[in-house]
């Protein structure tokens, strides 16, 4: 028993959104139960009228139902009632605090928060040791100095000359302000990133990785990795360098008694770098495994030494220096050899007439004769030159152009003569020397890295790091001008001090001493190169515990106090790599792609934060902008290009593939990135395009709605579903799946949130890219409805729904086995969407399989627009598909030409250029067998069954009562309203309009209750109209028992539609009985309640011995055209 309320409100006509008609003066709204009964609630609710609302009075606001009104109307019960320990005053949110944390402890959580690498741990006896310990690192230890100690390095020690000799004071000094500004604007995005949150462990790579999500960040934080690695061994290099050559030259190990392991890039120098290169970098390694903190206390040592050599370079550019060295023409440097008097000189003891040892040798050099060299000698001349006259010499006019060479060449376009002559290495260009000089510059991340350890990182990050970069580009720049200014051009072009006997040219600049720069120099590369070694395995454990690239994820272990142990051993063998290359000029350049693409991500992250205006993004760094950034941006590009194309393709393809691969193994984090925000703004840019216009036919795809059932477990029913409107998509387009679960929301939410896990799960096991949605809906009905109606956004629907067959309705007695599923084909074809029914789901293809041959047959048998020739085509895109041919076979009925039907349907496929087998098939006429017959009568009799066991004559009552309810006022409550008014009111038992499976005589049938005042005026004839037929009518009053299942004649109608349903399935099982697919077309859907078994025996007979079916019903619109 259900108790039914009559609702009224006042003055309303017409409420179209309750659909009832509500009279009445100005009286406040009421509540009026109605009679009881156990129909009223059932009736009700099929109707999907039920009113069960307390209505405020004068406003309409709805306060709950009635049934639970005694709980809900009363939240605000004291703890007395309600037996509840109130929390301080805050009893109102007792219930949110069970699942949140109260605002203290968040607070004291995040006052408390300790900024150590994600996933690390404290080790075991220090972390209360720590607890109490505070940050004490300010600007200067914190920031300024490792940024300093960083930046400056080995370039600045044994190239910065030698790029000055080549480029000229006047290109140096833009090659030094192109990668200085480069780095400052690098530097002013990442303060803005750095400051925008506490930046733990991994530098740029977390700040990236959570500003432009984990496929970006794992890129770029491999790129860092190696570019740091790389630094590591071009550091070294640089040592050994500064050892052999010009420190300790008699350790060399190679060497064929001339010299040659320490000259230039001879293949004996070339292997002592390899072999004490690998030395120097076992020891270092060595030294990092044993303990960081033995690394930090040498950093003050090694950065001191760097200070001490810049200083002492500077006091000796203003004292005059004595040392000379043997200038060929007063423009070629020649070998010290000749640093005597008596040995610079062309001619023996000043006799014109005999060539001395340096003249004869160029003579050699040209193979010329006594008298032909004595003739070529008497054009030149050679003389010692002091090498460093120092400033107010009138030299840096001279060294204020460039003089690039070609490897080998002495001058340009002029090869060197004999082995005397100081040559070019290598070929050189401004190009070339930005990629070389670019390394000295990088560094700028180091006071980031640190934020933890200081006491206001949005304080210290940007002043010290941008002071440091200020502090070096002067130290560069003043140095461009002083050796410009200071030293001869053809000293500051011999990059080993070959003219000079094998001193560092920088060194013998310098004030008091030269060792004083060479063993400074010497220990500062040292410990620039153990900081990249400090630092490349920490970064790369960083990426490893962050698990975005599975097989790097044994680096994230490490030992009982947190060292990347086996990190170290990945990061010492790839610089063994860099060793091994043994050219600190070919390392330098691979060094300068990786830090450039890190910088140019950077300032990408910067200004998509900026210009997106996400709300997280609230830097306490001010003096940014998205320009700034965006310069930035294009700096790195074009430096990365311009230092070498090849090196920059190939550092982007590298990033390109990490980039693709953490894609494809789906990285699972959520880390905010700002590239969220960007595809928010594409997303509606391109929605509001969209809704611009309807897509023109040739830009027509589909755009699918899958319907997936779930069973009791929450799992998709038929996940070849999925498969197949993945093999439809092949990946592009829009894909929704969308599943609906029955019952209340409040109580079913959980269910809704496991089962979108599990579709979740199988669609990236089906492959299907698309969005899913699961609804809870009291009336699977009306979810399904909801869910056809509602989903995408904008101009962003589906045009294309899939719908699962409903198995098994022939052996359930419950309508609802079949009706769920005509009332998808109804609603479908109401939105004018396309439908896709595959039967026998079970045996289609998965997308592991690969049909080989067979065709896909298409039966074309009334036009849809032409979905069903657009079908096979896409499927035939997926691999799944690829090697099926396609069959065409329309029906041509009695009066159509055959043979012209043929000759047209080829035109038709080669003017939209799809290639397929065609035949026509003629369906003549004949009669109607006996097997037709009894199908026709097994199926009424069966109909009228079930309707017998299910309705009775007083439940179709009550479907009545429940109409005429709604619909009728009593005389009683129109208070004094004119009757008039009632005048011709009707209920119509509407029948919508024809279909195929509604016999022709059927009208719409009208009840008159204008002038009823009581449900008992309703007659029982009037009752049968909404589910007998009239021709049985009588025959069902008069006998009600199953015997009267045997006298049931079927009509001509029905036996004429399962005639054509059992020819086309003949026909149709001998033309495609072995095709591993048939399309053909779905009938439309009976109007009246009572074909609808019909309608579905209709189906079965329609698809019955064929393996795999595609049923399609098309969406009212052409889908595919022969223009281009």
């Amino acid at each position: 028993m259900s108790q039914r309320f009559t609702v009224t409100k006042p003055a309303v006509q017409g409420d179209i959104n309750n659909e009832v008609e509500i009279v009445g003066g100005d009286k406040p709204p009421s509540i009026q139960a109605a009679e009881n009964d156990t129909a009223g609630g059932a009736s009700s609710a099929k109707n999907g009228k039920k009113y069960s609302r307390l209505i405020n009075s004068g406003s309409g606001d709805f306060y709950g139902s009635v049934a639970g009104y005694s709980e809900e109307g009363a939240p605000f019960m004291n703890d007395a009632e309600k037996g509840v320990n109130n929390d301080g005053n805050l009893a109102l949110y007792e219930d949110d605090f069970k699942h949140r944390p109260k605002i203290s402890s968040l607070l004291n959580t995040l006052a408390n928060y300790k900024t150590l690498p994600e996933h690390s741990q404290e080790p075991e006896g220090r972390d209360k040791q720590l607890k109490n310990v505070a940050p004490q690192m300010g600007t200067l230890m914190g920031v300024y100095l490792p940024c300093l100690q960083n930046i400056l390095g080995v370039i600045l020690f044994i190239r910065l000359t030698w790029i000055v000799g080549n480029a000229g004071a006047l290109e140096s000094f833009f090659i030094i302000v192109i990668s200085c500004a480069t780095t400052s604007l690098t530097a002013i995005s990442m303060s803005a990133v750095a400051t925008n949150g506490v930046v733990p462990a991994g530098g740029s790579y977390f700040m990236i990785s959570r500003a432009l999500g984990p496929e970006f960040g794992g890129a770029v934080g491999v790129l860092f990795y190696l570019g740091t690695t790389f630094a590591s061994s071009m550091y070294i290099l640089g040592a050994i360098e500064i050892l052999l050559v010009y420190i300790a030259p008699v350790i060399a190990i190679f060497d064929d008694g001339v010299g040659s392991g320490t000259t230039s890039n001879s293949p004996d120098m070339l292997n002592n770098m390899r072999v004490y290169g690998t030395i120097i970098l076992f020891v270092l390694s060595l030294l990092v495994f044993v303990g960081v903190k033995y690394v930090n206390k040498c950093a003050l040592l090694f950065l001191f030494c760097v200070v001490i050599s810049i200083f002492c370079i500077y006091i000796g550019v203003f004292i005059p220096n004595d040392l000379q060295f043997c200038c060929l023409d007063d423009n070629i440097a020649i070998h010290s050899d000749f640093r005597s008097i008596e040995e610079c000189t062309l001619y023996f003891q000043g006799n014109a007439s005999v060539p001395s040892t340096l003249g004869q040798s160029l003579c050699d050099a040209d193979d010329l004769k006594v008298d032909e060299c004595v003739s070529y000698l008497s054009k030149h001349s050679a003389k010692l030159t002091p090498a460093i006259p120092g400033l107010g010499n009138g030299l840096f006019s001279d060294n204020l152009k460039n003089l690039y060479r070609d490897g080998g060449e002495v001058l340009p376009r002029e090869e060197g003569k004999g082995p005397n002559e100081i040559v070019s290495d290598i070929t050189t260009s401004f190009t070339i020397l930005l990629a070389i000089f670019f390394p000295s510059v990088t560094g700028i991340m180091a006071g980031s890295n640190r934020s933890g350890d200081l006491k206001d990182a949005q304080f210290s990050i940007p002043r010290g790091t941008l002071g440091a970069i200020f502090t070096t580009s002067l130290i560069y720049i003043t140095c461009v001008l002083f050796f410009a200014g200071a030293v001869r051009g053809e000293i500051l072009r011999d990059k080993f001090g070959e003219s000079i006997d094998g001193g560092l040219v920088v060194a013998n600049i310098a004030w008091p001493s030269q060792w004083v720069i060479l063993i400074g120099s010497f220990l500062s590369t040292i410990g620039a190169g153990l900081q990249s070694l400090t630092g490349a395995p920490r970064l790369l454990q960083a990426i490893a515990k962050d698990n975005l690239i599975p097989f790097l994820a044994v680096f994230g272990k490490g030992s009982a106090i947190g060292e990347p142990t086996w990190a170290l051993l990945l990061t010492a063998a790839i610089s063994e790599l860099g060793i091994i290359i043994a050219k600190l000029d070919s390392v330098a350049p691979i060094i300068t792609m990786f830090f450039l693409m890190c910088y140019m991500f950077v300032n990408l992250a910067c200004a998509l934060q900026t210009l997106l205006r996400t709300p997280n993004w609230r830097p306490r760094f001010k003096y940014y902008h998205w320009s700034l950034s965006f310069i930035g941006m294009v700096m790195c590009v074009s430096l990365m290009f311009i230092s070498s194309w090849y090196y920059a393709l190939a550092a982007m393809a590298l990033a390109g593939c990490i980039y693709k691969y953490i894609e494809y193994r789906g990285a699972e984090k959520e880390w905010g990135d700002g590239l969220r925000g960007l595809s928010l703004q594409a997303a509606r840019y391109s929605l509001l395009r969209l809704e611009e216009g309807p897509p023109h036919t040739k830009n027509w795809r589909p755009q699918v709605l899958v319907l997936c059932k779930l069973d009791e477990e929450l799992l998709p029913k038929h996940r070849r579903l999925l498969s197949f409107a993945s093999q439809l998509k092949a990946g592009r387009g829009l894909t929704l799946v969308s599943s609906v679960i029955e019952g209340d929301y409040t109580t079913k939410y959980p269910d809704s949130q496991a089962a979108a896990q599990e579709l979740r799960k199988v669609m990236t096991e089906e492959k299907v890219k698309g969005f899913h949605q699961v609804l809870i809906a009291r009336d699977v009905n009306d979810g399904i409805s909801a869910c056809i109606q509602m989903s995408g956004l904008g101009g962003l629907q589906h045009n294309t729904v899939i719908a699962g067959w409903p198995y098994g309705w022939r052996q359930s007695t419950d309508d609802r086995a079949f009706r769920v599923f005509l009332n998808v084909v109804r609603n479908v074809s109401s939105m004018h969407n396309a439908l896709l029914v595959p039967k026998n789901i079970t045996l289609f293809p998965s997308n592991d399989q690969k049909l080989e041959g067979g065709s896909i047959d298409v039966w074309w048998i009334v036009h849809d627009g032409g979905m069903l020739m657009l079908l096979p085509f896409l499927l035939r895109q997926h691999k799944v598909w690829k090697n099926c041919t396609m069959k065409i076979y329309t029906v041509a009925q009695m009066e159509d030409n055959s043979i012209q039907m043929k000759k047209d349907l080829k035109t038709f496929l080669y003017h939209l250029r799809i290639d397929a087998e065609i035949e026509v098939v003629e369906l003549p006429g004949c009669d109607i067998s006996a097997y037709t017959y009894e199908r026709t009568l097994l199926m009424e009799q069966r109909t009228q069954l079930l309707r017998q066991m299910k309705l009775t004559r007083k439940e179709s009552s009550f479907d009545a009562q429940a109409i005429v309810d709604l619909h009728h006022i009593p005389a009683s409550e129109t208070d004094g309203a004119s009757p008039a008014k009632n005048t011709g009111r009707k209920v119509r038992f509407a029948r919508q309009e024809s279909s195929p499976f509604d016999e022709e005589s059927e009208k719409e049938e009208v009840l008159n209750v204008s002038n009823l005042t009581d449900i008992s005026e309703v007659t029982e004839d009037d009752i049968d109209l909404m589910d007998m037929e009239p021709e049985k009518q009588k025959a069902d009053a008069a006998d009600n028992d199953t015997d009267g299942l045997l006298d049931i004649k079927p009509s001509d109608r029905n036996v004429r539609r399962m005639h054509t349903a059992v020819r086309l399935n003949e026909i149709i099982v001998e033309k495609s009985h072995k095709a591993h697919l048939v399309i053909l077309n779905l009938p439309g859907p009976p109007k009246l309640q009572r074909k609808e078994q019909n309608y579905m025996e209709y189906l079965e007979v329609l698809t019955e011995g064929l393996e795999r079916v595609l049923m399609v019903r098309g969406g009212g619109r052409e889908v595919i055209t022969i223009y281009s």
